[in-house]
This record gives C-alpha cells, structure tokens and sequence, in this order.
C-alpha cells in the first residue's frame, strides 16, 4: 500500500480518536494552520466521505490534532446505475472542490481512495470498469491524470482494523468483523503474534444487502413484501458466504469475544441501548438483537429520538445528545436498510451461538475506521527514513 493510503488512513485513524475525546477537546481553541491540514476523501459503497483535520506539530506524541470537518455525501454507488455513478463523481468532485477552495488545501495533502467494499462488489458483479470509469472521469475534472486514487487492500485494512480496535489486552481472544456497506470483512490472530492473521470475509454488507432484496420485491416496494424478500436474501448470504466464511476461519473454539464494527454495529448499539451511549463497545446478546430485528420491521416508531431519550433519563446527562445521535442514525440509515443490516448482522452471530458455549457479543460504535490505527506508526516511521 503506498504512502498516500498510508497517511489518508492515519488521518481516518486520528478522527476516530477525536471523536472519542470530543468532550475533552471541545474547550480547547482550534488553531487553522494551512499548513498542517489534510483533507481525506474516500468513495464507499453508500457514497463519498470526506475527514479534513488540522494537525499539530507532534500530533503522534501529544495528539495535538482537531476535526475541521466531517461530512458524507449518500449516492449509492454499488448500484451501478448511470444516475448513480454521476451523483458519485460530482460529489466526489464537490468535496474536493471544498477542500481546494474553502480549507485552501494543496492537492498533495488531499488523499482520495475506493474502498474495499466498493471493489469487492464490482468483483461480484463483474462491473470493475464502473470503478476504472470514475476513477478516470475524476482525473479528468481535477486535470490531474497521475493523481492517486487508490483501492484499500482488505486484507491488510481487516489485520490493521483489529489492531486499531480491539484492546490489547484482548487482542488474542477477539474475533473481529466489520459490517460494511458492500461487504463484511475481519478476522483473528491465532497464534498469540500480529505476525499471522486469519482473514475472515463475505460479498455481503448492509447496502449490498438492501439491493439485493430490493431487486426481489419487482414491482411491489411495500414494507411487508420487503420484510418477506429479506428472509430470502438472509438465507441466500448465510448459506453460499456466511457459514464457510466462519467455519474457514476456524475463530470459533479460539475467539472467546466477537466484536463487530461498521456502520450498522454503531446504529444497532445506539437505538437499542441509548442508556449506554457513553459507552464506545456495547455488550448484547443473540436475542437481543434478534428482537431488534423484529421490532425494527414491527415497530419502527419505537425507535424515534424523542422515546429513546427518555429511556435514557436517569441514566444520561446530556439526553439532548443522545436525540441528535439517533437522528443522525436515520439520516445514514432507513427503515429498510437498518432492517437488512440487523439482519446481516444476526446471521453472523447465529453462527457463534451455541447452547454449551456462550461467546460474548460486542457492537464497537466508533470502530469505523479504527483500523488504520497502525498506519500512523508506518507513517511517523517513513518519515523518520527521509
């Protein structure tokens, strides 16, 4: 992976980090300095997200560094649809026309990539000259035919991801899965060193899910069809990915804690234990989540930021912060999509549930980009050679 990845992905790594010591930074004074400013801009299976972040001077030592902004563009690329792959390309476009002209950030700290979810769907489909296409059309707009728009390497994203992720301290029990939109990858280092890892993914995520299902209901869109379609995708992906994916990982008799990460994991966290929004990891387990499933399609008004908020009075300060977060939920996800990622999600975990053996179940909600936690000591390193 070059070191353009490299430092985009230890950009990632920091917001994640800001955005756990939020409360911590949010007296402190941001200072914009041009010069410490990078802008990451990274097409996935839902659309295009941009992190601009200044950094301090010894961001890796004092974690001197601040959020400038944040923001996502929905476009859902992995449909492969021509109005699609426009809406990608000009918010592509878009975001890295605000990081030249509003943060007056060099292209040469504007790092732009595809994500693994996006490559593996195209595989899927046999659609990778959509992926070559926009890739072409966004060097054309910036007129910057060497620039590097570069696809992450799942393999090394899932091995960096547990790194970045999971706690030290059980790093060699902890199975990990990251629940994307295009697809779910992970995995698990057995032999006590992060020198060997066993890789775990599926062709399977929560917007690839949704497509999937979405294509069954034809001509009928209704809730009901979709929930009955959804029974029929979930089956699909357990039986030709799910249940070969685990058993070829051989995590189960190693791996005493399953954590998931991702988009739904945060969403799936926050909507059914809004009591717990404190919390960075939390525990549920395989009913709980199968009943989340049900209610979602059943009863989605329970789900409202106005009624978790009051489940979460007595418990949580700051109940205003808990309401804007749901509502941040059901602006990245609908009623369907969090019925088809819960659902997703479920799958994985019935293969880990057994009556003799309980595993532990963990939903990381700020996990999303932990991963490249690693590549920030790749970074500081290259650099030391220079």
């Amino acid at each position: 992976m070059k070191r353009s990845t490299c430092l985009y992905t230890a950009i990632c790594y920091l917001l994640v980090l800001v955005g756990l010591q939020l409360k911590a930074q949010s007296q402190t004074k941001l200072k914009f300095n041009p010069s410490s400013v990078y802008a990451g801009i990274e097409v996935g299976a839902k659309g295009v997200k941009m992190s601009v972040l200044e950094l301090g001077t010894d961001a890796s030592k004092s974690s001197d560094f601040s959020i400038l902004k944040d923001t996502s563009i929905n476009t859902d690329f992995i449909s492969f649809m021509h109005p699609n792959f426009e809406a990608t390309l000009n918010g592509f476009w878009g975001l890295y026309t605000m990081a030249t002209r509003q943060y007056k950030i060099s292209p040469k700290r504007i790092f732009t990539v595809i994500s693994s979810g996006v490559k593996l769907q195209a595989e899927k489909e046999k659609k990778m000259e959509w992926v070559t296409a926009l890739v072409d059309s966004f060097r054309l707009r910036t007129k910057d035919p060497k620039r590097q728009i570069e696809v992450v390497d799942v393999t090394d994203e899932s091995r960096l991801s547990h790194l970045g992720i999971v706690p030290e301290n059980e790093r060699y029990t902890t199975f990990l899965i990251d629940i994307g939109s295009g697809n779910t990858k992970g995995g698990y280092f057995p032999y006590g060193n992060t020198s060997n890892f066993r890789m775990f993914q599926v062709n399977w995520g929560t917007k690839s899910m949704f497509n999937a299902t979405d294509k069954k209901c034809g001509q009928d869109k209704s809730l009901l069809n979709f929930y009955k379609q959804l029974d029929k995708t979930a089956y699909e992906a357990e039986n030709t990915g799910i249940i070969y994916a685990v058993n070829e990982s051989g995590a189960y008799p190693k791996s005493d804690k399953i954590a998931f990460s991702g988009g739904i994991s945060w969403a799936v966290a926050n909507l059914l234990h809004p009591e717990q929004f404190s919390k960075t990891n939390v525990l549920v387990t395989y009913d709980e989540v199968a009943r989340f499933c049900d209610k979602i399609y059943s009863d989605y008004k329970s789900f409202a930021p106005e009624i978790l908020e009051k489940k979460a009075m007595g418990t949580v300060t700051d109940t205003a912060a808990v309401g804007k977060e749901i509502r941040r939920i059901h602006q990245v996800f609908d009623q369907k999509s969090l019925m088809s990622g819960s659902r997703l999600l479920l799958k994985i975990m019935r293969q880990f549930e057994s009556v003799n053996e309980k595993k532990a179940f963990a939903l990381v909600k700020n996990g999303q980009v932990g991963w490249v936690s690693a590549y920030v000591d790749q970074e500081i390193a290259e650099e030391k050679k220079q």
